[in-house]
């Protein structure tokens, strides 16, 4: 698992590349842990090359949304794949998050 942040002006991307499981999910939060940092910003996660995601990897996601609305961000989910997409249904989060 990797994962990728790049800023530009008022808008911050995270790309996730490969599989988002428990074992990975430790390093994961700690490389995404200046997103829970930004203000007024636009924070994207881009899923384009993420494979997999399991409860733990939703548990990231979720501390960023929680983090990003009390530091007045916005954060949009775009392009997960179809099987991702399933899980984000039957967990609710399709609710919780713009997804492009």
């Amino acid at each position: 698992m990797k994962t990728n942040i790049v800023t530009s002006g008022d808008q911050v991307e995270a790309r996730f590349i490969g599989r988002l499981d428990t074992p990975a999910a430790v390093q994961t939060a700690e490389e995404v842990k200046p997103l829970l940092e930004m203000t007024n910003k636009k924070i994207i996660l881009d899923c384009t090359e993420l494979e997999y995601i399991s409860s733990s990897g939703l548990r990231i996601f979720l501390s960023i949304r929680k983090e990003a609305a009390a530091h007045n961000c916005t954060v949009i989910v775009r392009n997960i794949n179809a099987d991702i997409r399933q899980v984000f249904m039957m967990t609710g989060f399709v609710s919780l998050f713009t997804i492009e």
